[in-house]
């Protein structure tokens, strides 16, 4: 198993913590990753409501808000830490640049094509920069365009998936479709890349995500041209992920048949735990409402039966009867709250099983 290098960056075990809101992915949750040798990651999406200060507005809190929880993972390791900031965000310059001034080592960035991330940068910035993709057109694009506009290259790309948990950049008929799986999609983003990495003398790691759960599926991803993963639905069921043990539960209890796609009223499909409050809107028992955030660009506010931050806020505080849980195609395999450390040793234990087996069948018989 090959250390993971993102820029100047070099992560000992190529696994990187998704990053998941509202509050499910903090200070808590990525510092223990980062000291596991991965990189953890805080998503930026909803500290605004997280971190709520009646003293100051949606945007202040939200940017306190990041500032609290970098400074918090920064006291706990002295590991990598990454910022999630999702395009769609109504506060993503601010995002932005609260976390390269925060010196944030790395930013991931998607739902949406982040064609401004790098005018951020200053010159003594030290932060990373990681689009997330999920296509090797929309890794192309990005690529150049960054280096027209911006003379930069991304550090490395993540490509998620159709298998991921929460907002899918696909549309509905794409998710089950076999031309649009993670083991198709990142030999295209890989040879894509290439181009750019030989023209430009880069090395742009390709990082695979969605749908990864065991050793085995890191073996597998890997084999296709991946140099690293990113894992979010795995690191629920800890102990120190920041959500309530009321939303942990509900992974637990999830059956393979409870996970199912939902339209969102940020205007992506999603996958996400069946529950009351899903019924509820499937049957139109909920109602417009009225935006109390304006937190995502995409929003229809005029349309949508719920506010999706106040839902996931809800969830995240284990309500689930006014909110749901997110959750990727494997979450129905986790059946108890173990801890990041025994999450890595059984992840990177599978891994060298995988290696090993492997190293076999490619041995002649003597």
């Amino acid at each position: 198993m090959r250390e993971l290098k993102i820029g100047g960056l070099t992560i000992p075990v190529p696994i990187i913590q998704g990053g998941m809101g509202v509050g499910i992915s903090m200070s808590g949750l990525a510092a223990a990753v980062a000291n596991e040798g991965g990189v953890g990651v805080i998503s930026a999406a909803g500290l605004g409501l997280v971190h709520r200060n009646p003293a100051l507005s949606y945007l202040e809190s939200a940017i306190e808000g990041l500032k609290t929880e970098l400074r918090l993972a920064r006291e706990n390791t002295k590991g990598i830490i990454g910022v999630n900031i999702m395009v769609a965000m109504s506060d993503f310059a601010e995002m932005v640049s609260t976390a390269i001034s925060e010196k944030a080592d790395i930013i991931f960035s998607g739902a949406g094509l982040p064609f401004e991330l790098p005018k951020f940068l200053l010159p003594d910035s030290v932060t990373k920069l990681v689009p997330i993709v999920s296509s090797g057109r929309a890794a192309r694009i990005i690529c150049e365009k960054w280096k027209s506009l911006h003379d930069y290259l991304p550090d490395a790309i993540v490509v998620e998936g159709p298998k991921a948990g929460g907002h899918l950049g696909f549309k509905k008929d794409q998710i089950e479709d076999a031309g649009y799986t993670l083991e198709e999609l990142i030999p295209d983003v890989v040879r894509e890349v290439r181009f750019f990495e030989e023209k430009y003398d880069k090395e742009i790691p390709v990082i695979a995500a969605g749908g990864i759960y065991t050793g085995q599926d890191i073996y597998n991803i890997l084999q296709k041209g991946a140099r690293g993963v990113q894992m979010g639905t795995r690191f629920v069921t800890t102990r120190e992920c920041d959500a309530s043990s009321g939303f942990k539960q509900t992974y637990i209890d999830a059956s393979e048949g409870d996970l199912e796609i939902i339209q969102s009223p940020v205007g992506m499909p999603g996958r996400a735990l069946s529950n009351n409050f899903i019924d509820k809107v499937k049957q139109g028992l909920k109602t417009p409402i009225k935006c109390p955030f304006q937190c995502i660009k995409t929003c229809d506010v005029s349309s949508s039966p719920y506010c999706i931050i106040t839902a996931l806020y809800n969830a995240y505080k284990g309500n689930m009867e006014s909110g749901y849980a997110f959750a990727g195609s494997n979450a129905h395999l986790a059946t108890k709250i173990t801890s990041v450390k025994e999450v890595f040793n059984e992840l990177v234990s599978d891994l060298q099983d995988a290696i090993q087996k492997a190293k076999l069948k490619l041995t002649p018989d003597s």
